[in-house]
């Protein structure tokens, strides 16, 4: 049996906290830590967080299609994120915290511009949807040991999480 394997790419704030929500599901098949779409080549943690680069904290999934749907992953990544907050996310302030969908391929970009009206179009939101759905560049990867740092900083993660206000927006806005 032949596996497909396709990429997608998520900006949601801080990347520690998006690899755990997509790692748990079948057909994904990794979850890659890193920066994209900025314009400084082969960019550091220190760099981006600076704010000087222009790049996203983001994650690369890789994922097979036939297990495990772009439609679905969207909605992983929907639920993750402040689609609101223009300034980064909950305590993660500055460009390289915003959120974006970055797409590989045209039905990628039309998938994701759709899901994106429906959810303006919900009326869950009392401000505009500011995530930007845009080309995929190149992805960096992050250093290693901000790879699957929720396992590796068990403790430390879920002190961050925990102060950053994610999981109690994460409730108030989608577990109702």
């Amino acid at each position: 049996m032949t596996y497909q394997r396709k990429k997608a790419t998520f900006a949601g704030g801080c990347f520690w906290c998006m690899v755990k929500p997509f790692d748990k599901w079948d057909g994904i098949h990794g979850v890659v830590s890193g920066y994209t779409g900025g314009l400084t080549a082969n960019p550091t943690y220190e760099t981006v967080k600076s704010g000087t680069t222009g790049h996203y904290e983001a994650v690369e999934i890789t994922y097979d299609p036939s297990v495990i749907s772009y439609e679905t992953i969207l909605e992983v990544y929907w639920r993750q994120i402040d689609p609101t907050d223009d300034g980064g996310q909950f305590h993660d302030r500055g460009d390289s915290y915003r959120t974006a969908i970055f797409y590989h391929n045209e039905e990628q970009k039309e998938l994701a511009e759709k899901s994106r009206q429906l959810l303006e179009n919900s009326g869950r939101f009392s401000k505009p949807i500011v995530t930007k759905v845009l080309s995929a560049t190149t992805f960096y990867p992050a250093e290693s040991h901000h790879q699957d740092y929720y396992k590796k900083n068990e403790e430390h993660y879920l002190q961050d999480r925990a102060k950053s206000g994610r999981d109690e927006y994460i409730e108030e806005v989608w577990e109702k």
